[in-house]
């Protein structure tokens, strides 16, 4: 692998001389350009070394590393792992996993980017960073980690209602005034009304507003004709 003379064309010598005397090449390379060049005029190895600053060992690299692989050899080569691609089997199985709910046995309510990564090594015994997986969500916009909520009224009436309100806003008539009226729990009202709704293919998980309240403390506010009087009572 070691020749003991580097035998150059004019082409090959004019190559490495354009590597020593161009401004953006970084002084590294045209250290070993040089190491080249001055092994191609007859210099001692050992020589080579002293004028480059660097080892014998490293006199003997380069020589034969350009002997083998000509110019390209002289420039550095990537010590990271190659970056290992993730099976579309796996980018499938976490695609089809963020369109449903947790299994039970995973104790969880939602899905989190580091909580599929560490399921998919469990199951599928494959590796994948929590980046990998957020970004996959981010890519076919998914949000498993988010809720919605919905409503149900037994209202027949209830959407001719809420568009009747609704038009109030946002188209009101000259001189009326919409008041917003709403009461506050004297305690925390945590059972729903209707029972939750998984996530599944086209839906994230999503529950209603309406909360079952076992008390309640009202504020009502009695407005009169009379422009400032009102009166209220709990």
């Amino acid at each position: 692998m070691l020749a003991v003379r580097v035998e150059l064309t004019v082409d090959q010598r004019a190559g490495l001389r354009a590597l020593v005397n161009r401004p953006d090449v970084p002084a590294t390379i045209a250290t070993r350009a040089r190491i080249v060049l001055w092994r191609a005029e007859g210099h001692r190895k050992k020589d080579i070394a002293v004028l480059a600053g660097v080892s014998r060992p490293t006199v003997d690299l380069w020589l034969g590393r350009y002997g083998t692989e000509g110019v390209a050899g002289l420039t550095d080569r990537s010590h990271a792992a190659p970056r290992q691609q993730v099976p579309a089997s796996v980018r499938a199985r976490i695609l089809a996993l963020s369109r449903t709910s947790p299994p039970v046995s995973t104790g969880l309510t939602h899905w989190s980017s580091r909580e599929m990564a560490a399921y998919v090594k469990r199951t599928e015994g494959v590796y994948v960073s929590h980046r990998y997986v957020a970004k996959l969500w981010q890519d076919n916009e998914l949000r498993p980690h988010r809720q919605g909520t919905f409503k149900l009224s037994k209202d027949p009436a209830f959407a001719e209602k809420v568009a009747d309100v609704v038009g109030l806003y946002l188209a009101p008539p000259g001189g009326a005034v919409v008041l917003s009226i709403d009461e506050k729990t004297g305690i925390q009202a945590l059972d729903r009304t209707q029972p939750l709704l998984p996530i599944d293919a086209r839906r994230r998980q999503v529950r209603t507003t309406f909360r079952r309240a076992q008390r309640q403390v009202s504020v009502r506010v009695r407005v009169g004709i009379v422009p400032g009087w009102f009166r209220t009572r709990r």
